[in-house]
């Protein structure tokens, strides 16, 4: 899915919240049992798991980018 050389880095605590909201549902569908903060924590000394981080957050950056190219009609209140 990604390579090991492209690495998603929020550039504050609210995108990091943001994109892991983007997520967050379909991580838990496909990792039944576990969440991302289980994945967090042992991505700091478990190359797998900091492969599947850097994997799934790559999901939420290209999530990120199609919501501000197409963003959602708002219909004025009449």
């Amino acid at each position: 899915m990604s390579d090991s050389h492209h690495y998603v880095q929020p550039v504050n605590e609210a995108e990091q919240v943001y994109l892991e909201s983007l997520i967050r549902e379909d991580f838990a569908r496909c990792h039944p049992g576990e969440t991302l903060e289980d994945v967090k924590r042992r991505a700091v000394f478990s190359k797998e798991d900091k492969g599947l981080l850097r994997d799934w957050m790559a999901v939420a950056a290209g999530r990120a980018a199609a919501d501000r190219a197409h963003p959602p009609f708002l219909q004025a209140a009449e």
